[in-house]
């Protein structure tokens, strides 16, 4: 899958009250603007994007961010270990 759908679509990147939430948590985050912070990680160049199913995995520094395909959604982001 080419990964220019993901950054063309950027603008419908979004996420749900509670994926704010477990995104903040898991990568230790001290901002409210959650799928803004994503959205810039996603269109840095060195990250590195992939599709698995229905899911977009985009990975950076040290972290994993993964947003479905069909809905533009961030599901969650973590941390690599």
């Amino acid at each position: 899958m080419d990964k220019q759908i993901l950054i063309d679509n950027i603008d419908l990147v979004h996420t749900t009250e509670m994926g704010i939430d477990r995104i903040k948590r898991n990568l230790k985050l001290d901002t409210n603007d959650v799928v803004e912070y994503c959205k810039q990680k996603v269109l840095d160049k060195n990250c590195k994007i992939y599709r698995q199913g229905k899911n977009w995995y985009c990975e950076i520094e040290d972290m994993v961010i993964t947003i479905n395909a069909y809905s533009n959604t961030i599901i969650t982001a973590h941390k690599i270990k």
